[in-house]
């Protein structure tokens, strides 16, 4: 951990976002779906669920996992999105959940001069700071249009947000 507490925070709620949030809901809206649905696209200019669960993949290992553990980065981004269903929804599950995994290592053991530090990432000269908040923010994006086109498919709300009816919180219709 950092010596900074807003690092520390800053770090907290990344790995909290990730791993405790996006993660769990992603696995609960794709793990009911065949492979017919996981690889369905709704026209040809839109992605799979499936491609987006290979680009996540690739996203956080290139950015978290490969660049903080200064690894060669081998990403093949345009694999991620000509992927047609030849992997199943279980072995995609388990790919990305190898690489949070790795993320959380990472994300737990950061320190301030790593996150102020200059990276070579894709292409682009960044901070960590700013490699973590694109993890974070891409896997939000992804996430939810995961979750988009599962609810599409599947007609039905997944539940993440429950608790809200039990407290009364809840407004408006199905999130």
């Amino acid at each position: 951990m950092s010596t900074d507490p807003a690092c520390d925070l800053f770090l907290d709620f990344s790995r909290n976002k990730l791993l405790n949030q996006y993660w769990p809901r992603l696995r609960k809206a794709v793990e009911p779906l065949s492979q017919d649905q996981v690889w369905w696209r709704p026209n040809e200019a839109s992605n799979s669920i499936g491609n987006l669960i290979l680009h996540l993949n690739g996203n956080v290992w290139q950015w978290l996992v490969a660049s903080f553990n200064r690894l060669s980065d081998e990403r093949d981004r345009p694999a991620e999105f000509s992927a047609t269903g030849d992997i199943s929804a279980t072995d995609l599950l388990a790919r990305l959940g190898q690489t949070m995994e790795e993320a959380s290592k990472v994300l737990s053991r950061l320190k301030d001069e790593e996150l102020t530090a200059n990276w070579q990432i894709q292409g682009y000269t960044v901070s960590g700071l700013a490699a973590v908040y694109q993890v974070v923010e891409h896997f939000g994006l992804h996430y939810g249009q995961i979750v988009y086109i599962t609810k599409m498919q599947q007609g039905r709300d997944l539940g993440f947000y429950s608790e809200l009816s039990r407290t009364g919180r809840a407004s408006g219709g199905p999130v």
